[in-house]
């Protein structure tokens, strides 16, 4: 009910919305753009400062609302703004993953890799050994390469070799994986 009212305001306020993504309003002119974006009840409003100002204006005379400023986190990502720009990170993601998987106490590394040995015996990615055992339900293996999986796609895409080939060991993950 509410998106409706909302969404009949905007358009008439010259906001264009896509069917793709109906939660998504943009108004651009010649030197200007806004876009109005809203996720269950909560809007981020992205633009230029003076159309931004203008569309927190108006819709504060037609609705309640409450500013709450520039958005800090917004669908697990936060947001940092900058002088220089906003920086997009998930460090109370990692930080929250890493107590999870008791790894908060580890050292960390330049580098998400290992190097790989052309020798088979010393290659830490090689498969499975029968006198091998594979790591039990109490290692939270896949939930732990679920969480890379999200943070690589989000924010890191330099882990995200290291997390792919990690996630072949799935079905046999064992204590050097």
């Amino acid at each position: 009910m509410w998106y409706d009212r909302l969404s009949d305001y905007l358009m008439e306020k010259r906001y264009k919305s896509d069917n793709l993504c109906p939660c998504m309003f943009i108004k651009r002119t010649s030197t200007r753009f806004s876009i109005v974006v809203v996720y269950v009840d909560d809007m981020n409003i992205i633009g230029n400062l003076k159309e931004i100002d203008e569309t927190v204006t108006y819709l504060k005379s037609e609705f309640e609302m409450k500013d709450l400023e520039k958005t800090r986190f917004c669908l697990g990502l936060e947001l940092e703004h900058r002088e220089t720009g906003i920086l997009i990170h998930q460090s109370a993601y990692v930080q929250k993953m890493l107590r999870r998987f008791n790894m908060d106490k580890a050292y960390p590394l330049g580098t998400p890799m290992v190097t790989r040995s052309l020798d088979i015996k010393n290659d830490q990615f090689c498969p499975k050994e029968d006198d091998e055992e594979v790591l039990g339900a109490e290692i939270a293996y896949l939930s732990a390469i679920g969480a890379l999986l999200y943070l690589a796609q989000c924010t890191r895409p330099n882990i995200a070799f290291l997390v792919n080939l990690l996630a072949r060991f799935s079905s046999a993950s064992m204590q050097h994986h």
